[in-house]
């Protein structure tokens, strides 16, 4: 379901069908600063990127600030299960900060503070013309936060959450069942390492492909090559 309010921020997505690319770097790393994220933001805007995805109040002001594609805003809190916009409280700052579109985990794993449908009501209610992307881990999860009112619904946690294995590429049975079950504009994030995977997530009549790791993280890029030996 497409909130009449967001329209226009979901119309940007599906009428390009085009790339998200995540821009985000891990604390302690070098990149980690707002001013590096709002740089990688405008550098992959510049390459054809039509949203970008960026995790942290600072990051998203930044990134608002340097970019005018939608921005997908999410904030991290701790490391190990419901991290991504773990509450209502934390999806509120999201959009405060400046997100087109707030992402949040929409699976049914224990959270802070409120359920993925509170978080989604909170945004819908207090912040007109912003959107909600699930990000989801199972078809249960994307059956889900549809039914809530999610604007978007995403794979982002595909193999994270215990409910899936982790493929070593996208994981396209669940991409397959998302797309033959939903009827909201859906999102395929993860895993897309490599131009191929791309194609072939294109072949799905999806929204959007997010794109991260492969694209905006040196470390893991350098790794996969440093690996290589003769």
């Amino acid at each position: 379901m497409v909130h009449q309010a967001d329209i226009s921020v979901a119309g940007v997505l599906e009428a390009s069908r085009g790339l998200i690319v995540s821009c985000q770097a891990y604390p302690g790393e070098p990149l980690r600063t707002p001013e590096v994220t709002a740089r990688m933001c405008q550098a992959v805007v510049a390459g054809g990127a039509v949203a970008v995805r960026v995790q942290g109040v600072q990051d998203i002001a930044a990134a608002r600030q340097a970019v005018e594609v939608p921005v997908v805003g999410l904030i991290k809190y701790g490391h190990e299960g419901v991290y991504i916009t773990p509450s209502v409280a934390h999806a509120r700052a999201a959009a405060l900060a400046g997100s087109s579109i707030v992402a949040i985990d929409a699976t049914s794993r224990e959270r802070l503070g409120g359920t993925f449908a509170d978080a989604c009501k909170a945004i819908h209610d207090e912040f007109p013309g912003v959107a909600v992307m699930a990000d989801c881990g199972s078809l249960d999860d994307a059956l889900m936060a549809e039914d809530a009112g999610a604007d978007l619904v995403g794979t982002t946690l595909a193999g994270y959450t215990g409910e899936r294995p982790k493929t070593d590429g996208p994981d396209f049975e669940l991409i397959d069942q998302v797309c033959e079950r939903i009827s909201a504009p859906i999102v395929v994030e993860g895993r897309i390492h490599t131009v191929e995977h791309l194609r072939q997530v294109w072949q799905r009549p999806i929204h959007a492909a997010c794109v991260g790791t492969a694209i905006t993280h040196p470390t893991s890029i350098t790794s996969w090559f440093a690996k290589v030996t003769l």
